[in-house]
């Protein structure tokens, strides 16, 4: 991976390679984006660039040929190493840890490294579990840098998702973090770095990626992934800058579930207060399995926005598909701003208690029951 792969974020390459040509290198860093942003792909194009033995001093990116380049592009470096959410799975029944799905790892971040962790553990074939760094996980990684680097320059650790760690393991990193072992450099990439131990916060250099311009991700899509400019430019503005947002839209036909199809399904039916058909779609919902779940709900918050901002202006939501339009036409009778906070907390409460492992059934039918009563507010 090289900088120059990477669309856009040219202020935070540039202080990623200054900090490396004035010898300043951080021990331990956070890479803090949306899920779906170029966080993990930086990480790694920081981590090819720091060990890269062509490295000039005044070069701005890794070579690409030398042999520590060409094994860190394939993830087979032996000082890269990787610590990210598992569970058991039927290839592993027991003791999950990182290392047992290495040969999945590497699979799935050169597929696409803008992937998010419902891909991740659909890849692994989680079904309905949930993923997190477990405290054996630590163990592991006191073994692991306790290794003097075999032979890069630095020994390499990131830590993909460490808000999913363990207290156990979370204790763990942040003694290694406060008393860090020699040209061991840790990379954090974090989807939610407020989840974080204030502690292990304090003890990071914080990498700010942000969402990119919609010219820079246009430019991706049609330069890197051949999607034609005029699609490419309507994703751009659909994913607000996310690149594994847009190429998700991008390939949404492709996926198992209609989230589109099952959300207005499901509003019909709350808008008709139906109890009946609620429990025929909260056994739909069920079957989704939980990181789908969660993903549905929050594609049901980004369609609702689409839905409010439709009824005040449509000029603000110029770029609906074919599919969405005289649906969010319709419903946006029915979402106003008297009722859509209390909506969108519906729907967020639902997501946590998801997350949290609640009966997926009981919190639809129940969400369902509070939907109905929303919606009539705007009748």
């Amino acid at each position: 991976m090289r900088f120059s792969d990477i669309p856009g974020q040219q202020q935070v390459k540039q202080l990623l390679v200054q900090s490396v040509q004035r010898n300043h290198v951080a021990h331990a860093q956070l890479f803090r984006g949306a899920e779906g942003s170029a966080a993990l792909p930086l990480a790694l194009a920081f981590a090819a660039f720091l060990n890269c033995e062509s490295r000039t001093p005044d070069a701005d990116d890794s070579c690409g040929r030398c042999p520590s380049c060409q094994k860190i592009d394939k993830l087979i470096h032996p000082d890269l190493n990787f610590i990210v959410p598992v569970t058991t799975t039927k290839a592993v029944a027991k003791d999950a840890t990182s290392s047992k799905f290495m040969a999945d790892w590497r699979t799935f971040v050169l597929d696409s490294p803008y992937q998010g962790l419902n891909d991740w553990m659909q890849h692994i074939g989680a079904e309905n579990k949930q993923g997190s760094i477990s405290k054996e996980e630590s163990l592991q990684l006191l073994r692991l840098v306790s290794l003097k680097a075999f032979e890069a320059q630095y020994k390499l650790v990131v830590i993909w998702q460490p808000e999913l760690m363990h207290p156990a393991a979370a204790n763990a990193v942040l003694k290694l973090l406060e008393e860090p072992p020699a040209a061991t450099v840790f990379l954090l990439v974090s989807h939610a770095p407020e989840q974080l131990l204030p502690t292990i916060i304090s003890r990071v250099q914080p990498v700010v990626v942000r969402p990119l311009s919609e010219q820079d991700l246009t430019n991706w899509l049609r330069d890197e992934h051949q999607v034609p400019e005029v699609k490419a430019r309507q994703l751009a503005q659909l994913a607000e800058g996310n690149p594994g947002a847009a190429l998700a839209a991008h390939h949404a036909a492709a996926t198992d579930h209609d989230y589109f199809a099952l959300f207005a399904g499901w509003m019909r039916t709350c808008f008709s207060n139906k109890v009946s058909e609620m429990l025929e779609k909260s056994d739909e919902f069920q079957k989704l399995g939980r990181e789908n779940q969660k993903e549905f709900l929050q594609y049901a918050l980004t369609l609702l926005r689409k839905v409010l901002l439709f009824g005040l202006d449509p000029q603000l939501v110029p770029h609906l598909s074919t599919q969405e339009q005289p649906f969010v036409q319709g419903f946006s009778r029915f979402v106003t701003p008297q009722n859509a906070d209390p909506i969108t907390r519906e729907l967020n409460d639902a997501h946590y208690h998801i997350e949290r492992n609640a009966n997926p059934r009981m919190v639809f039918v129940d969400v369902s029951l509070r939907m109905a009563a929303l919606l009539k507010m705007a009748v």
